[in-house]
């Protein structure tokens, strides 16, 4: 590995905790920012000539903490801070610094971060850029080619969400157990949105497809800080599981295909095993909540070596105990498809169709009412729900894969009867 590409994998690891530590101290996102940079760039010209320091993020923390105090000097016009050479050498207050540096301190910088970007106030889309932009260090061209708009909208987009946020005032103090649980809640659903607007991609060379890679990274990060979480472990083994299909979930034209039509040997058996034992290890600390049922269904499905042998009735039971912890009409959709296999398309229709009023604008919703109908034979009725779920598609293959299921069942509608 070459001295540039050690440096910029030190950066991009050490960037997380180094920026939420330049947070705190200074309270403001953009001069902590551009601490950081600075503090980045001085890395690129003196670590390759006077070695790596010991550690990267300490190093990174005091030279860009000291660059923001000059920059914020200048800008008072007060006496600026001593030259590059007495700055960059940092020995003696590198070691200093990293005995004073507190783990816990660390700890609540980055869920601190990562917490701003989830203000309730900004939508999804800006929470996830504000994050790929701060957390990850995504460049806003980057940013802006994964959500199909212009770079200076997608900067405009970030502006607005920092603006918001230094209004919204996040305290700095140390969080009590109950605001950190709340925190790590609100954080966790940020990187579950981060990860599907990945996982949605049928091109994997599409810039959002590389954001699902990102979540994991920085749900690896959160349970590295957060090890006895459970819930956090739920977070990371459902995506690896779900991440795990990747290479089946679409064919060579880019088409979906189904879970029960995906090709199992192509699945990522290491990613599998690893969440199957993190999912192990959350279920033994007793705590169920959603992330860690929505991992046990996706298990379920991990083990079974073929369609035909998954446990729909141990799906039920965890769909059911899900509909307990976390009310939701999505939820019901999605037992719905357990019910039509364990009992048939008429009692699954039956449990979705008074979800019509909150889901009318829901492709999937439209999609399996469409399924559900066309095997009851009610292809005129079957073709609106269709129709409707094309209209609601969020991408080319999600809409491509409802005109197959409209060409098929007029396929059988115009296929001769056998006498």
């Amino acid at each position: 590995m070459t001295d540039i590409a050690w440096i910029d994998l030190a950066l991009a690891s050490a960037r997380p905790k180094a920026l939420g530590a330049l947070l705190r101290y200074f309270r403001n996102l953009d001069t902590a920012e551009e601490a950081f940079q600075e503090a980045c760039l001085r890395a690129i010209r003196t670590w390759p000539e006077k070695g790596p320091p010991r550690d990267p993020t300490a190093w990174l923390i005091f030279v860009g903490r000291n660059s923001g105090i000059d920059a914020v000097r200048k800008r008072a016009k007060i006496q600026a801070l001593p030259d590059e050479d007495v700055i960059s050498d940092t020995e003696d207050a590198e070691s200093d610094i990293v005995e004073r540096l507190d783990d816990s301190n660390y700890r609540d910088d980055i869920l601190r971060l990562l917490f701003i970007c989830c203000h309730p106030d900004l939508p999804a889309t800006q929470q996830i850029a504000l994050a790929l932009r701060i957390v990850s260090g995504l460049s806003v061209p980057q940013i802006a080619r994964a959500f199909l708009v212009s770079e200076s909208a997608m900067e405009q987009r970030i502006t607005r969400a920092k603006a918001r946020v230094a209004k919204a005032r996040v305290p700095f103090e140390t969080p009590s157990p109950q605001e950190r649980a709340e925190r790590l809640s609100i954080v966790s659903t940020m990187i579950y949105l981060i990860f599907n607007e990945g996982y949605s991609q049928a091109d994997p060379r599409h810039e959002a497809a590389a954001f699902s890679d990102e979540a994991i990274r920085l749900a690896r990060l959160m349970l590295h800080i957060f090890p006895s979480e459970p819930e956090l472990m739920g977070l990371l083994a459902l995506m690896l599981l779900q991440i795990s299909r990747r290479p089946a979930r679409f064919n060579a034209g880019d088409e979906i295909v189904l879970l029960e039509d995906q090709d199992r040997s192509l699945w990522n058996q290491p990613f599998i095993n690893e969440a199957l034992a993190l999912l192990d290890k959350a279920l033994r600390h007793r705590k169920p909540a959603p992330y860690q049922i929505q991992a046990a269904i996706a298990a379920v499905h991990s083990r079974a070596k073929c369609a035909e042998d998954t446990d729909w009735v141990e799906i039920d039971l965890l769909y059911r105990a899900l509909e307990r912890l976390q009310p939701s009409p999505v939820i019901t959709l999605n037992r719905a498809v357990v019910v039509s296999k364990l009992q048939g398309a008429q009692d699954a229709l039956d449990l979705i169709d008074p979800l019509g009023e909150k889901l009318g604008g829901y492709f999937y919703y439209h999609g399996l009412r469409g399924g559900l109908l066309k095997q009851l034979g009610l292809t005129s009725q079957a073709r609106e729900a269709f129709d409707r779920a094309i209209a609601l598609a969020h991408s080319a293959a999600e809409a491509a894969h409802i005109r197959r299921q409209i060409d098929k069942m007029q396929e059988e509608a115009t296929r001769p009867i056998a006498k």
